[in-house]
């Protein structure tokens, strides 16, 4: 039998005892007792904007793209590819419990071999020690690898940075791991709180799970530098963590998808070193395809050898199987599509991706520009990367811009800037400097 860190046999009899203690929990006997259940705090914020009728409402709420008009776009190549799929396809069946071959054979060449250019993620290919499943977006693959590990793993202690995308800690704990949050920002300096952190991660239990956020930090847009990732690399090793990267913004750092993955490239270095043996990457391509309702994305385990390869995949397609059987198709043709070099997609892609990078930085520079720096210091806004500034405000300032200015963003003044434009970054700009005024 296979023995690893990441393996262990499943402990059947605790699990009967856990199931049977679930099912003696004083369920509801009529569904009127089923208490109301809060509303999604993001979602909410959309459902009150949708409401309001001031003309000069604003959304940062959601993290989607939105064009200078403040429209949801489409891809152009992503449309020249389903003129491609219509033209072509002949089939809708099922696709394989673990998704598309050639779906996943183009996640492992496109994030781990660079597209030729990394040696050490092609050794990992090579090897066999990439296993690769195609999943349900991003949230789809984070909860198939924490239930896999909740399976298998020797620790259900996962740690998170303070702060983390909201789901995060609920994905989590629904998959019966015990989120736990390390430092990672300093809301009082509006960065991030290196010294803790390493602190912080150095206190933990060994063997424990560690989420690391690829780029484009959600909700602070704060990553770490290429040095500090080294320093925080060594305490994995040191403390022998697992690492669960969470990479759903890879291209929104710099516009340039090669470029924002220095942490993946790190981790094979080191995989092929045998000095962190095995990871995990959730990956989506809902943000840098805009295939946001497609639901397309990957779950990514990389393993000791290729005879563990073998019994993690079989483990991952019995998990997949009683969830939801196969993941949709659309979206992973598409994809297939734009990497198909007869297409000439892909250059397309890139350049159209680079444009929707660049919009957001300019209006992250212009919004800066026009705040009132008198009595706040915005310095931060211009060090965070991705679609999210992280503004400072505290959620009485993010009430107030609510009530009497209609501008939506979340209670931890998270602001999506894909909403802002060249039609509102002047009322926004204003309200933001007359609630710091007062």
């Amino acid at each position: 039998m296979y023995k690893t860190q990441l393996l262990k046999a499943p402990q059947f009899k605790q699990q009967a005892l856990n199931l049977r203690s679930l099912s003696q929990s004083a369920p509801c006997k009529k569904f009127g007792e089923i208490p109301l259940a809060p509303p999604d705090k993001i979602l909410g914020i959309s459902e009150a904007y949708v409401n309001d009728s001031n003309p000069n409402k604003i959304n940062l709420g959601v993290g989607a793209y939105r064009d200078n008009s403040g429209k949801p776009i489409i891809f152009p190549s992503v449309k020249e590819a389903e003129k491609i799929l219509l033209q072509k396809e002949t089939e809708k069946e099922y696709t394989g419990i673990n998704g598309s071959k050639n779906f996943q054979n183009i996640v492992k060449n496109f994030i781990f071999n660079n597209s030729g250019k990394d040696a050490n993620g092609k050794q990992l290919i090579d090897d066999n020690r990439i296993v690769t499943a195609q999943t349900i977006s991003g949230t789809g693959s984070l909860r198939v690898i924490a239930d896999f590990l909740n399976r298998f793993y020797s620790s259900k202690k996962i740690l998170v940075p303070k702060p983390t995308w909201a789901n995060h800690v609920a994905v989590f704990k629904d998959a019966g791991l015990e989120p736990e949050f390390y430092a990672y920002y300093e809301t009082s300096k509006n960065d991030l709180d290196f010294d803790n952190l390493k602190k912080s991660l150095e206190s933990q239990p060994n063997e424990s799970v560690v989420l690391l956020h690829a780029c484009c930090h959600n909700p602070t847009g704060m990553d770490l530098t290429n040095e500090q990732w080294d320093e925080v690399l060594q305490i994995i090793q040191d403390k022998k963590f697992f690492p669960l990267v969470d990479m759903a913004y890879q291209g929104f750092a710099s516009g340039k998808p090669f470029q924002d993955i220095e942490l993946i490239r790190k981790l094979t270095k080191l995989a092929n070193e045998n000095k962190i043996p095995s990871f995990a990457l959730c990956q989506s391509f809902a943000k840098n395809m805009g295939l946001y309702g497609e639901r397309t994305g990957s779950i990514s385990i990389i393993t000791p050898n290729a005879d563990a390869s073998k019994a993690i995949e079989s483990q991952l397609k019995k998990l997949i199987r009683p969830i939801y059987s196969s993941p949709p198709i659309h979206g992973s043709k598409i994809v297939e599509v734009i990497f198909d070099e007869q297409s000439g997609l892909l250059p397309q892609w890139l350049e159209e991706l680079d444009k929707v990078v660049g919009r957001l930085n300019d209006v992250r520079q212009k919004l800066y520009e026009k705040l009132d720096k008198s009595n706040y210091n915005w310095d931060h806004l211009l060090k965070q990367r991705g679609m999210f500034v992280y503004t400072g405000l505290t959620p009485e300032q993010v009430q107030k811009l609510r009530n009497e200015y209609s501008v939506y963003a979340t209670e931890d003044g998270r602001f999506s800037i894909s909403g802002i434009n060249e039609n509102n970054v002047d009322y926004l700009a204003n309200a933001i400097n007359e609630v710091i005024k007062n």
